[in-house]
């Protein structure tokens, strides 16, 4: 009789973690589990961005923690068959931070920024154009000459997640076109979360 396999090991490589943890995520909308209703307008949405082979429009997900806000954002990168780049509000702590993940962006690519309400103001101004414009300013000087300089940007997807959505500004909520608040689940989606 075969020993049986332990499932958690203190010694797992990093890699061996992020292939357990992806192995635990649904691999699409399909074999996601609960928030129906969320579910079956993100597949609207999907839809007619591929239908129109655009990016989505910017997405924002709030609720509590552990409800499936970061593996929804995994799954619109993997429906719309583009990349998803993640980060967290915090992580972005100058302008130049978010600025360098945008230039990253490939056509309709996924931006997920988790705990978006954590980000400050002035890294916040720099993602208003980058939503609506696809572009933004950077200012050159030299000497007593200062001039802006307008990058343009990939058509991309920005997937923010908030536990406080109440946290943030007006402004950036304003320019999210799809709004879902995700709620817990029931005892019956639980079980099947569990049973796999």
């Amino acid at each position: 009789m075969p020993a049986p396999q332990r499932i958690l090991s203190p010694r797992r490589t990093e890699r061996e973690t992020e292939d357990f943890d992806r192995s635990l995520r649904p691999r699409s909308l399909d074999e996601y589990v609960g928030q129906k209703e969320v579910v079956k307008n993100l597949r609207v949405y999907l839809q007619a961005a591929r239908s129109r082979g655009e990016a989505v429009d910017h997405v924002l997900l709030s609720g509590p923690p552990g409800l499936g806000k970061t593996t929804l954002a995994n799954l619109v990168a993997k429906e719309m068959g583009t990349e998803l780049v993640a980060t967290s509000g915090p992580a972005i702590e100058r302008p130049i931070d978010l600025l360098v993940l945008l230039r990253s962006l490939g056509p309709r690519d996924v931006l997920f920024i988790d705990e978006i309400h954590r980000m400050s103001r002035t890294v916040e101004e720099i993602l208003y154009p980058a939503m609506e414009d696809l572009a933004f300013d950077r200012i050159i000087s030299k000497g007593v000459r200062k001039r802006a300089v307008r990058h343009k940007i990939e058509p991309f997807t920005l997937v923010g997640a908030t536990t406080r959505s109440g946290s943030l500004s007006a402004p950036l909520r304003s320019r999210f076109g799809i709004l879902f608040h995700l709620e817990f689940y029931p005892p019956e989606e639980l079980a099947q979360i569990i049973q796999g």
